[in-house]
């Protein structure tokens, strides 16, 4: 691969890199996509086999092509990566990989992107390279001399590897769900999380809560306070296996746990679990550590942002991180909409005919 200048590079090459790259294309501006995974796919490429979408593949794509029809169960992550790794050359998007970006800095020209096969230098840098290689660890107390396993959602592989062993699950939103009702049957599963699960209605799907996310965005900039967005739904959505995890009986809460023990876990009333593995499903991080040079951190530790525009620097744009980058940007129904508004922003800001 040979490093040089372009109008815009990308970073990641996952489904919020991907619709980028398409509204790139389409306005015709000079691009590259710089991914650090070996093969298309993002995200999902890590993912346990039994997950699925929360949508039909009809309401599951990215702009300009509409994933296939895969029967009436939702999409797997299998398909899902066999669907991007087919975007990527049904558009022709020059993405390069494996290359891992480690810094983004200033220059006068605009922004200086070092990797570990060359430097590229850009005006316009769109950063989107979501979350998965930052999992979120909490820390507890005697976690360190626990000796059992513990392992990120972000590496579970599916229930084989638990098979007969007693296994806490901590976590009280999708994925905490989703991983203990993919081990009943397999483990002996104690799900641990602070509060009661909040499921939402039966018959929300991905569509409800982009609407949901939409909505509330659009509240807070019109000046009011907002609908609450996804959260006034709930955390868990009921997707068959975990409906039917429910309905078995198999999925039943405990509170958090107060620490550890060498040998399992111990609650505050003194009750204590032998535990052979902990799967802790608490969440991840935006990866943005090559954005570090930039000096972007806020006191609270975010970078500010105006949906995907960072204000103050003038041609960086974060796509695909969620809410605040733009409604329901980390999932595949979304992040379209918010692609397509940070390509329109690029070319105002690269003074490209055409924009608005």
């Amino acid at each position: 691969m040979s490093a040089g200048g372009v109008d815009v590079v990308v970073v990641g090459g996952g489904q919020a890199g991907l619709a980028t790259a398409f509204y790139l294309r389409r306005a015709g501006l000079d691009f590259v996509v710089l991914d650090d995974q070996p093969e298309p796919g993002g995200a999902w490429r890590h993912t346990w086999p039994s997950l699925r979408l929360f949508s039909p593949a009809a309401y599951s794509s990215l702009p300009g092509w509409q994933m296939p029809h895969t029967g009436p169960d939702n999409p797997d992550a299998a398909h899902v990566v066999g669907y991007l790794a087919r975007y990527e050359q049904r558009y022709h998007l020059p993405v390069h990989r494996p290359v891992h970006v480690e810094a983004v800095c200033r220059t006068d020209g605009g922004y200086r992107v070092e990797t570990d096969h060359g430097t590229w230098q850009a005006p316009v840098v769109v950063s989107a390279t979501g979350s998965w290689s930052q999992p979120h660890w909490p820390t507890v107390p005697g976690q360190r001399e626990f000796l059992g396993r513990q392992t990120h959602s972000a590496r579970y592989a599916g229930p084989q590897p638990y098979a007969g062993r007693r296994v806490v699950v901590v976590g009280g939103a999708n994925s905490g769900a989703q991983v203990a009702a993919d081990l009943s049957g397999t483990a002996e599963v104690t799900w641990c999380l602070h509060g009661p699960p909040r499921y939402l209605p039966d018959d929300v799907d991905g569509r409800a809560l982009f609407a949901a996310a939409t909505a509330h965005v659009k509240a807070l900039a019109s000046g009011g306070e907002g609908t609450g967005g996804v959260a006034s739904l709930g955390d868990i959505v009921a997707v068959p296996p975990v409906r039917e995890a429910r309905e078995a009986g198999l999925l039943s809460p405990r509170p958090m746990f107060a620490r550890f023990t060498p040998h399992g876990v111990l609650w505050p009333d003194g009750t204590e679990l032998q535990v052979d593995d902990v799967i802790w499903c608490t969440g991840f991080r935006p990866a943005l550590r090559h954005l570090r040079p930039l000096g972007l951190r806020g006191p609270d530790g975010r970078i500010a942002t105006r949906g995907p525009l960072v204000p103050g620097s003038p041609g960086l744009f974060l796509v695909g991180y969620g809410d605040w980058t733009g409604p329901a940007s980390a999932t595949l129904i979304g992040v379209g909409r918010t692609a397509k508004w940070t390509v329109e922003r690029i070319q105002e800001h690269l003074g490209e005919p055409g924009s608005r």
